[in-house]
């Protein structure tokens, strides 16, 4: 793809649509949460499965990264945008219906594949288009997912209030948000007008790079907490005598605080090529926020929450940005990422299924907020180990020849 020509005008309508696309990305998710008790007494659920509604799309997101610019390589980039928001509005209507578990876990499925056919290029898009602003335009990428995922669990709560506790109704609301973001991608076509790039790699290439496995790592660990906290941090509020409303706000409260963080940290800190001081506070803030809801709850129970949302927010987009900096050319670099959030992804599927294990077995969620606190002091281990001064040794030394050689 050519660099970018366009003037201040095109530019910011084309970043406008892809904040209306990354809008798009978390509200299958985050709508089921407040509203999973509502959901338990009309469908029967176990906590175990209830999991599944966020395990399967997290795991579709990362087994799509691994063929998501190869489709993007056979029918276009916008084509493939708005093919994924066409299957995320559907799977989300569809849910105005679902009278069984399975429904709901297939719409689950669905969504998630177009979610990971996005996220696998917009990254690659933005480090095109914005290439000297890259971890801003990254940074209001990020804000704007977490977004999306802040609305659907604060407003959906009132919007059942609304409809007479018609739960369906309310999940199949947020299809809309695609309507929306379908048109504004619509009128960017022209800002994808490409041409081949001069060397093609593809993810798997990745599979024998020991530092693309750590990255994928780091941020499957990473994001284990986000989507726990996603999935279960407001029945853990209304466990503890929290109404549905006020849980969805909670957990609105958090992703506020990450849409706050992920915009403003990874911009504080774009001059800094060494990140790995960044990682590590962020990592304390979320290990503190985790055991201040184990152990103080009662006294600062707002508090907590918000130390969850800073860390959780500022870590999704900086762990990307570390990826991203490990590669200049911006068609390898998205290979890259694709490559460590498809591993990272299926990695962090699993820790909504452990911790509703976990709740089903001992009647609580307080053994999955320490098992993620050991996790995340686990990761202050892993970040010390990106020392920009090794980033092109640890990537180029295990790469085919052929693609390394005409960097």
């Amino acid at each position: 793809m050519k660099n970018t020509h366009v003037c201040n005008a095109q530019a910011l309508l084309f970043l406008l649509s892809i904040i209306c696309v990354a809008s798009n990305l978390r509200p299958s998710m985050a709508s089921i949460g407040p509203m999973l008790s509502s959901i338990r007494e009309d469908i029967p659920l176990t906590f175990t499965h209830a999991s599944l509604l966020t395990l399967l799309p997290i795991a579709a997101m990362g087994a799509g990264m691994f063929f998501g610019q190869r489709v993007s390589r056979w029918v276009g980039e916008h084509t493939t945008i708005t093919a994924s928001l066409l299957a995320i509005g559907l799977a989300i209507a569809s849910r105005g219906y679902a009278n069984h578990a399975a429904a709901l876990i297939i719409s689950a499925i669905v969504a998630g594949i177009g979610i990971a056919l996005i996220q696998a290029l917009i990254p690659t898009i933005i480090k095109k288009f914005f290439r000297i602003h890259t971890p801003t335009i990254m940074a209001i990428y990020i804000a704007a997912i977490m977004s999306g995922a802040a609305l659907a669990s604060a407003l959906s709560p009132y919007l059942m209030s609304g409809s007479d506790g018609n739960w369906r109704l309310v999940l199949a609301f947020w299809a809309l948000l695609t309507v929306i973001a379908s048109v504004s991608w619509m009128f960017n076509r022209s800002a994808l007008i490409s041409q081949p790039p001069s060397v093609i790699i593809h993810e798997q290439h990745f599979r024998r790079v020991p530092r693309a496995w750590t990255l994928g790592l780091f941020f499957g660990l990473g994001t284990s907490c986000y989507t726990c906290v996603l999935a279960w941090l407001a029945p853990y509020y209304i466990e503890k005598g929290w109404s549905p409303q006020e849980a969805g706000l909670v957990v609105s409260m958090v992703t506020a605080m990450e849409v706050i963080a992920g915009l403003l940290v990874p911009i504080l800190i774009k001059n800094h090529s060494d990140k790995r001081w960044a990682l590590t506070i962020l990592l304390l803030l979320i290990g503190c926020g985790f055991i201040g809801l184990l152990l103080s709850f009662d006294y600062l129970n707002l508090f907590w929450p918000c130390l969850l949302g800073i860390g959780i927010g500022a870590l999704f987009p900086i762990s990307l940005i570390v990826s991203m900096d490990h590669i200049e050319d911006a068609d390898r670099s998205g290979a890259l990422t694709a490559f460590v959030q498809g591993v990272g992804y299926i990695i962090a599927s699993v820790s909504p299924l452990g911790a509703g294990v976990i709740r089903d077995e001992i009647g609580s969620f307080e053994l999955a907020w320490w098992a993620l606190t050991l996790v995340v002091l686990g990761m202050i281990g892993i970040a010390w180990r990106f020392d920009p001064e090794t980033y092109n040794q640890k990537i180029y030394r295990d790469l085919p020849k052929s693609i390394h050689t005409n960097i």
